[in-house]
């Protein structure tokens, strides 16, 4: 049962990634025929090793302690499953302007609805919660700590360069 509910929800988690790249490949290149700036183009590969370190610890480190699920996964897994939900109504706020990269089209509005209207980066909120959730539902001890520190040194990088973008919208 427990090596069913891990890959169920890694496969899951896995196969959104990738559908959310094929989505931002798009966005990249509609913001970019419209003559989008990137910023933080040098920490971007980071984030990239980041997420693909982060899948394989979580793989690793969970079946060598043989798929454990924390008491209550259920109710974790729920939540995370309300986290994806808000993963989307960020993606779907932003539209063709959602993008893994920080892209920026000159006389382009800065976008102020859906989660936008309450936070200013509601998706690194998200992207935290994932990065807590998912280790710990499987009790990825290891992975849970190191990913998430650091995931906190390239989110301090990644925000002071969509703070510089923003500034440009404002």
């Amino acid at each position: 049962m427990n090596v069913a509910v891990f890959y169920f929800v890694f496969a899951g988690i896995v196969l959104l990634r990738l559908i959310e790249l094929l989505r931002a490949r798009s966005n990249e290149k509609w913001m970019r025929e419209r003559g989008a700036r990137e910023f933080g183009r040098g920490h971007y590969p980071f984030i990239v090793l980041l997420h693909i370190c982060f899948f394989a610890s979580l793989l690793l480190e969970t079946g060598i302690k043989g798929y454990p699920l924390i008491t209550g996964w259920q109710l974790a897994v729920a939540v995370l499953l309300l986290v994806q939900m808000l993963r989307y109504w960020v993606i779907f706020s932003l539209g063709r302007y959602w993008n893994t990269r920080i892209l920026v089209i000159p006389g382009s509005a800065r976008i102020r609805k859906g989660p936008y209207k309450h936070f200013r980066h509601p998706n690194y909120v998200i992207v935290v919660l994932e990065l807590l959730l998912i280790p710990l539902i499987f009790k990825a001890w290891l992975t849970l700590v190191w990913v998430n520190i650091a995931n906190s040194v390239v989110l301090y990088f990644r925000i002071k360069q969509e703070e510089r973008a923003l500034a440009l919208l404002e």
